[in-house]
């Protein structure tokens, strides 16, 4: 009986959390959902009820390849930490490091196709001809 007890405990204190943060997350978007309906039949334009979403403060693929980076070193370090007799260990160190190898290649396709983008900065544009001021 005393198991049972401790599981549901643990159980409890990991759900509770989760189901809080998911209530809360639906109400908010009950409520904005209702906003955006008045606003509608007012004739409001959405663009002064809605705030526009930040745009991020530099490329994406950095953040990629930063993450890919940590999760390959973490799960090759818990790979060669890890003993014979542990056999979930190493499979979770593989699937953290397989992870970590598809952001690391998400990363460096972004940087190459975000590169590709950018104008080249050797090249000055021409520039636009000028009246005679003279």
């Amino acid at each position: 009986m005393k198991d049972i007890t401790i599981v549901f405990i643990v159980f409890a204190s990991v759900a509770i959390p989760i189901i809080v943060a998911g209530v809360v997350y639906y109400l908010k978007k009950r409520l904005e959902h209702k906003q955006i309906m008045s606003a509608i039949e007012k004739g409001t334009p959405l663009s002064q009820i809605m705030p526009r979403k930040p745009q991020p403060a530099g490329p994406a693929w950095i953040r990629y390849v930063s993450v890919g980076t940590t999760l390959v070193i973490i799960g090759l370090v818990s790979f060669s930490c890890g003993g014979i007799g542990r056999n979930f260990e190493l499979f979770i160190a593989i699937i953290v490091a397989g992870v970590g190898a598809g952001w690391l290649t998400r990363g460096l396709l972004h940087r190459k196709y975000y590169l590709k983008s950018q104008p080249d900065r050797n090249t000055h544009p021409e520039p636009k001809d000028r009246p005679n001021t003279l």
